[in-house]
């Protein structure tokens, strides 16, 4: 397991590396360069100045390498547009980017499983079927229009809750105003669902025909029980697989859907800097949604051998 798990941070490094390489050059070639940040009434004079305060007059490889030596003593760099640090503005805003991704995802679990199980067991079924066409809506619906008619319908016309996000400094903000949390969770919630159920469904009519499973139900034990204790556990491997990999899938979907809402989070933060060119925040918002991929994956092959025990890692 130790050798495992040396193997596989290594190969999480050698993948975040990588990633840093190509978006950092990447968000270099974007078009509009300073002029995009300082505007277009900024003199020749104010351009050049900032070009050289920000080492930007260097080889694009020479500010990989100055930006990598700043990395490893944990320095993601400096904002150009807020005038704090790119560490300060993410730490500020990732807790409330986390607390909306994780609340979401914990309700679309809960209703993903027992949704998927259901379409299983009456597999081929009108309930089957009805899910099975929800699913494919949901999962093909684009978040941003998804988010715009859960505003128009239960915010406009029902008046149920408020179209934008809680605003505040800080988690407590979202606590404190629970109403207006509703609406984003929910446009996350019905995409997440969407995508696990499916999962779920697969899995769950793949073990339903395995001899555990008659066995099981040849000693008369209870379907419920058969269901919940012998099938279900089994059932959960795929879905730690696809919610390991779907981290970036559901942190740009938070990214969208802050937007959409208005949500103070580092989806708002992200998409606000990409607007004026602030590579800083680019490049490092980049790099801890990859390193949350990356370790979500590495998790989810060490939940394998908690879910099923003939899973060893050499």
């Amino acid at each position: 397991m130790f050798a495992y798990l040396v193997r596989r941070v290594g190969q999480a490094m050698a993948v975040v590396i990588g990633v840093s390489i190509i978006v950092f050059f990447l968000m270099h070639l974007l078009p509009g360069g300073e002029r995009a940040l300082l505007g277009a009434r900024a003199t020749p004079v104010q351009v050049h100045a900032f070009v050289v305060a920000n080492g930007l007059n260097h080889p694009i490889w020479v500010q990989y390498v100055d930006y990598m030596g700043q990395l490893l003593h944990g320095n993601l760099g400096y904002s150009y547009h807020y005038n704090e640090s790119v560490n300060s503005l993410l730490a500020a805003n990732i807790p409330k980017s986390a607390l909306l991704v994780g609340v979401s995802v914990v309700i679309a679990l809960l209703i993903a499983l027992p949704l998927g199980v259901i379409q299983a067991v009456r597999r081929n079924s009108p309930v089957d079927y009805v899910f099975t066409g929800a699913s494919f809506v949901g999962y093909s619906m684009p978040v941003f229009w998804l988010g715009i008619v859960l505003i128009g319908w239960f915010a406009l016309d029902l008046h149920w809750f408020p179209a934008e996000a809680p605003q505040g400094a800080g988690v407590g903000a979202a606590f404190s105003q629970p109403r207006a949390m509703v609406l984003p969770v929910a446009t996350l919630v019905v995409v997440n669902v969407a995508l696990f159920s499916r999962y779920v469904r697969s899995a769950a009519l793949d073990n339903l025909v395995q001899d555990y499973i008659r066995t099981a139900r040849a000693k008369g034990i209870p379907e419920r029980v058969v269901l919940l204790r012998h099938m279900l556990r089994n059932s959960l491997i795929p879905v730690v697989t696809i919610l390991g990999l779907s981290m970036p899938f559901i942190f740009s979907g938070a990214l969208i859907v802050e937007s959409v809402f208005n949500y103070p989070g580092m989806g708002l933060l992200f998409w606000n800097a990409a607007q004026i060119h602030d590579y800083p925040i680019l490049v490092g918002g980049t790099l801890v949604v990859s390193t949350a991929a990356v370790v979500g994956s590495l998790l989810a092959d060490l939940a394998y051998a908690a879910l099923d025990p003939r899973v060893r890692y050499v």
